[in-house]
């Protein structure tokens, strides 16, 4: 038995086989085989229509692959922000009765939650009078709220300007730091996801190519599709990944790659 609790502990959080994934006869996913590690950040990139959202959607159980397997570490937990969510500006609700909409959850607990998306401030305003930036932050925190063991994140940054967008993904670094969860995000913004990315997936409905940050960024596959201007923001991006940041740094950074 001990051996079996120690196989559980360096298997996969999830691990995904020959996945295909289609909606009556059209097929976006075919023989897709990835893997979740423990306290990774996975980002998956690929042009619109490549299946990223199909995948996300495959992994937290929402749509049947037509073949292939998921699995899971036995318990897993999963938090998920999604791309977008409306809620009426004219309803009145705080941000506390919002995390708590569908989770039994103590005030403290949504505190934490809020703490560790960096808005500890924001439990008793109104939803309505959230930015765009908070907005994203408060559904952070309520995918946080269980304390996942994987952070499922579906172009979460949409409609944030790339400041925003930069400071959203510092904030995953810190949660990943913070909590020890693993985090698969799906993301548009090339250049500002390097740099919280341990390992990347090119998908074009299949798996393209992966690897770290500069190994992707040198793939042919992965220049027919977004072009080889590219690379050297991922090779600035991965330098900088190798070192500890601070917000300077991503400033600079970004500058550079522009």
């Amino acid at each position: 038995m001990p051996r079996l609790r120690g196989y559980l502990r360096r298997m996969s959080l999830i691990s995904i086989d020959n996945l295909s994934v289609a909606y009556g006869e059209n097929t976006v996913l075919s023989h897709v085989a990835m893997h979740v590690d423990a306290g990774e950040i996975v980002t998956i990139v690929g042009p619109n229509g490549s299946g990223k959202t199909s995948l996300l959607r495959a992994i937290i159980g929402a749509i049947t692959p037509a073949k292939g397997t998921i699995t899971r570490q036995p318990g897993l937990k999963i938090g998920y922000v999604p791309q977008r969510l409306h809620i009426d500006p004219t309803l009145p609700i705080t941000v506390g009765r919002f995390m708590r909409l569908t989770d039994r959850a103590s005030q403290q607990t949504c505190q934490n939650a809020l703490d560790h998306a960096g808005v500890p401030d924001l439990l008793n305003r109104q939803m309505s009078r959230l930015s765009g930036g908070q907005f994203q932050r408060v559904l952070l925190a309520r995918a946080l709220i269980n304390t996942p063991d994987v952070l499922l994140l579906d172009e979460a940054t949409q409609g944030l300007d790339q400041p925003g967008s930069a400071a959203f993904y510092q904030q995953i670094e810190a949660v990943r730091r913070d909590t020890g969860c693993a985090v698969v995000m799906i993301s548009h913004e090339l250049h500002v996801v390097m740099s919280a990315s341990d390992r990347v997936i090119c998908l074009n409905g299949h798996v393209c190519c992966e690897g770290t940050p500069a190994v992707v960024a040198s793939a042919p596959e992965y220049r027919a599709l977004f072009g080889s201007g590219t690379g050297g923001a991922f090779a600035l991006y991965q330098h900088e990944h190798d070192h500890a940041h601070d917000h300077h740094d991503h400033d600079h950074s970004h500058e550079a790659a522009e």
